[in-house]
């Protein structure tokens, strides 16, 4: 039986609208690609190798303004199946996109990391390890690139990987390094932290990105923070910029986890 052209037409055009559809919910609701840059994230990614982020797990973001020249982004999460988990790699927006030192949104300035601690942890390195509160029996990340930074002597730290803040920003003094590092308690929303000249180094571009002013602890007394943050970092220990070095992320910046590894 000869079917008619107009049903044809009409047929193809539905394929073409229905194709058309789920290449715009695929990557927006379920799934994307990413294409890794640098070498990080080694031995786990690798420069140039194609991943997928499952929007599943944590809910897919929805942009609620398109204006994307604009740096503060406006957004909500869709339902998800689970929190962001230590051990998790995750891509997500690098929040100081420029030079102005302040946490701004960029669409497609991603990096990707993983994740050593969320809201509610306490995290820190003890002689080239990460360890987490909750996870204290458990090595994150790659063991072997850890066990090698353990083994180096601190005289080869060299300046830019030392992390050689002003002791007065640091309880007692401390100098924290890639080697040795916290405890650092990562805030949620929710959590009132009483803000010292020890933590305001710590927190305060988290406030600023909260509040839109850089905190003095001499007229502020605490903060609550509106927001969760996490603990990012690459499993290449001495060659990744991440949370050692710019501090906390906030969880709203992670665009999905990593699966299929």
């Amino acid at each position: 039986m000869k079917i008619p052209t107009t049903k044809i037409i009409r047929i193809i055009l539905l394929m073409a609208l229905a194709t058309a559809a789920l290449a715009v919910t695929i990557p927006v609701f379920l799934t994307d690609r990413f294409t890794i840059r640098g070498g990080s994230m080694l031995p786990t990614l690798h420069d140039g190798q194609h991943v997928f982020v499952n929007k599943l797990l944590m809910g897919a973001r929805i942009y609620t303004k398109y204006d994307f020249s604009d740096p503060v982004m406006e957004s909500f999460r869709m339902p998800g199946l689970r929190n962001v988990r230590p051990g998790d790699i995750v891509i997500f927006n690098y929040p100081y996109p420029d030079s102005t030192g302040k946490i701004h949104f960029r669409i497609n300035y991603v990096y990707a990391k993983r994740c050593i601690g969320r809201s509610g942890d306490t995290v820190g390195i003890r002689n080239g390890y990460y360890y987490n509160s909750s996870l204290p029996t458990t090595v994150i990340g790659t063991e072997r690139y850890q066990r090698w930074l353990s083994r180096r002597p601190d005289s080869v730290l060299t300046a830019d990987t030392a992390l050689k803040f002003e002791a007065a920003v640091l309880p007692d003094g401390a100098v924290w390094t890639i080697k040795d590092y916290g405890p650092l308690y990562i805030p949620g929303a929710g959590d009132t932290i009483r803000l010292t000249e020890n933590n305001i180094f710590l927190y305060g571009r988290l406030i600023e990105y909260e509040s839109g002013d850089m905190p003095d602890a001499d007229s502020v007394s605490c903060h609550t923070f509106r927001s969760n943050y996490c603990f990012l970092a690459g499993d290449n220990v001495l060659n990744s910029m991440d949370s050692r070095y710019i501090g906390l992320i906030p969880e709203d910046y992670i665009v999905g986890i990593v699966s299929g590894i």
